[in-house]
């Protein structure tokens, strides 16, 4: 099914939700003074989280560069822990004394990541120079205490003259950031040096390193010398994986989901697709390679894996309320490691309608999972799944027991396939009657993803392809269902602060007519997730009530402009269209289109997401506009 999230002229009270029963559980723990939300503190007094603190000595700090620029300023604030600590008191005398040490070495190696090889730092406090205090210094004075940075930042370098020497020296070194007239930064000659030692450790050489550096500063032309010297060392294979940190995970499956193969040729793409394929099994909290410094007795390199393992068992529960849907309560549970073997279950329920529906048309789901990695390889990954659903949409009235097993594969990296068998018994009530399913499917499907971030993209595309033939057992009608979508996101700044995303759909169902699909099967658009402005499954055929029957092919575009105001809020002027259609090939003569803007909130788990359309060529009955919220992009 495709579309969106909630009806139009909606606004979904989630995220209200999930604050009031985070407030609630802090409230439980009875000792907390302070409580802090996406950074911003609701309540609670900065004193009592000084409370540990010994003889607590307030400061205040002036941070003065004259010559520097905007930027450099910038950088240099954020360098700068005296600054960044200004609220909170440091330990006495001494411990003021120690984090303005500190604080120099700190912004002296900030203005040498910005090629400023002749800039002094000075720091006085309470009026005396850093270096004239005695270790014994008291500040007796009233607070805060004044500190004052004094930065004279210096002419910007450039690179000068570049050599590469010892097995390096075949190398280019403009291929790695260094050239003649180019940034001398600190940042750029330790990023060179990382990428010709991985270029190196890529051939198989997994003892590569920078075995002598000399940079020669030339005040008279400002310009930086860069000698690197580099010892390749010999192409080797893996020796033994040793695995220390498992508890309850099996050790010895563990090291196999590394997919290290003793003797294979040593890779550094493949040292991180393992540690990438170790998280994934999300049993460890951190997991961390280290190659041993020199080569086993078989020329083989050994791999160190060390880890730390997570809980178990996990919960959790949610709700949702809008004035027209009801109140929707919803509860999982679930074990990561079930035998030892990163084996997951995981068990869920909803209930929706609450308030808004008749008690016997509440919506009901529930669920069973059940996956075990590494059958047929560290790359693949058994699943098995049951579900049951009871829901009440405007198209249709539906109950559901469904059961599907199967099996992904990881090809590479970016690209992963799944195919799995499934059976699903229905009793549906739709526009064309009441009706029994039994339909046998096997959903295939291929996805390609190279998106640089996968909750916020700002640079690459995603690709998925899907089939699902299908045969009702009861009717003996065969069918095809087929969906593509492509999404790409391309940054328009270096910063990334305008991102432009665009996202295609189309899928179609073949072999069959429009009464013979199911009608949960069938393609729907509209809503959050779709075309914004128009209702949930709004658009498309209806029948004489005007309620949605759904069709047999979909086409969906969204184009978004995700502009970035500050590190955490940005606006999103979006437009979308889309067409449902009871033939197998879109209409493309009756394009809804909607229009709007979103606001976006930045949070380690996802941008919160409010967006607001209207459409564009609305029939009488669709509404006037639509507010959607929830977590993550649209798309």
């Amino acid at each position: 099914m495709s579309g969106g999230t909630a009806p139009g002229r909606v606004l979904s009270r989630a995220l209200l939700l999930v604050m009031i029963c985070s407030t609630a559980l802090v409230a439980e723990a009875g000792d907390a003074a302070a409580f802090e939300l996406f950074g911003i503190k609701l309540w609670g007094s900065s004193k009592d989280e000084d409370a540990d603190i010994v003889d607590p000595l307030r400061y205040a700090v002036t941070i003065s560069a004259p010559d520097a620029d905007k930027d450099l300023v910038k950088k240099l604030e954020n360098a700068s822990a005296l600054k960044s600590d200004e609220e909170r008191p440091v330990s006495g005398s001494l411990g003021l004394m120690a984090k303005a040490r500190s604080d120099r070495e700190q912004l002296v190696a900030a203005l040498y990541a910005d090629a400023r090889y002749e800039g002094v730092v000075t720091i006085t406090i309470d009026g005396k120079p850093l270096d004239d205090l005695p270790p014994d210094a008291e500040f007796k004075g009233p607070q805060p205490v004044p500190v004052v940075i004094d930065i004279a930042s210096g002419p910007k370098f450039t690179l000068g003259n570049i050599r590469l020497e010892g097995d390096a020296a075949g190398l280019m070194s403009a291929d790695y950031g260094l050239i003649a007239g180019g940034d001398a930064g600190s940042g750029a000659v330790l990023k060179a040096e990382a990428l010709i030692v991985r270029a190196l450790k890529q051939e198989g050489r997994p003892l590569a390193k920078v075995t002598d550096r000399q940079i020669v500063a030339d005040h008279a032309t400002s310009t930086l010398d860069v000698t690197l010297t580099v010892a390749a060392g010999p192409v080797a294979g893996y020796g033994d994986t040793t695995v220390e940190g498992t508890e309850k995970v099996d050790r010895d499956f563990t090291e196999y989901m590394t997919g290290l193969k003793r003797g294979r040729q040593y890779s550094p793409d493949e040292i991180s697709d393992a540690r990438d394929r170790l998280l994934a099994l999300e049993v460890f909290n951190s997991v961390t390679f280290k190659e041993a410094d020199k080569l086993d007795a078989d020329g083989n390199i050994p791999i160190g894996v060390q880890v730390s393992e997570r809980k178990p068992r996990f919960f959790g529960v949610g709700g949702t309320f809008s004035n027209t849907e009801g109140l929707g309560l919803e509860g999982y549970w679930g074990h990561r490691n079930l035998f030892g073997r990163a084996e997951k279950l995981r068990i869920d329920g909803a209930i929706s309608g609450i308030g808004s529906n008749d008690l016997s048309e509440l919506n009901y789901n529930a669920g069973i999972m059940f996956e075990k990695p590494g059958v047929i390889g560290p790359a693949s990954k058994f699943f098995a799944r049951f579900k049951t659903v009871l829901e009440h949409p405007d198209a249709y009235d539906h109950f559901s027991v469904k059961g599907s097993t199967g099996l992904s594969y990881e090809l590479t990296k970016k690209q992963t396939v799944s195919a799995e068998v499934s059976l699903d018994y229905s009793r549906i009530h739709d526009a064309f009657g009441k009706h029994k399913y039994l339909i046998a499917s096997i959903p295939l499907q291929y996805v390609y993803d190279n998106r640089d971030n996968r909750l916020n993209p700002t640079g690459g595309f995603r690709i998925l392809a899907y089939a699902e033939p299908s045969y009702d057992i009861l009717s003996g009608a065969a069918f095809l269902k087929l969906k593509g979508e492509g999404s790409a996101y391309q940054s328009l700044d270096s910063a990334s602060k305008f991102v432009l995303a665009e996202r295609v759909a189309v899928g179609s169902i073949v072999g069959t007519s429009l009464e013979n699909v199911p009608a949960d099967r069938r393609f729907y658009s509209g809503g959050g997730g779709s075309v914004r402005g128009y209702a949930y499954q709004g658009i498309g055929p209806k029948d004489f009530t005007g309620q949605p029957i759904g069709g047999l092919s979909f086409f969906e575009t969204s184009v978004e402009m995700r502009i970035a105001i500050t590190d955490t809020i940005g606006i999103v002027p979006f437009v979308d269209a889309g067409t449902v259609s009871t033939k197998s090939v879109p209409n493309f003569s009756d394009v809804k289109v909607g229009a709007g803007v979103g606001l976006r909130y930045v949070t380690p788990f996802g941008p919160l997401r409010i967006d607001a359309a209207v459409p564009l060529n609305r029939d009488p009955d669709d509404p006037h506009f639509g507010i959607y919220a929830g977590i993550g992009q649209a798309f």
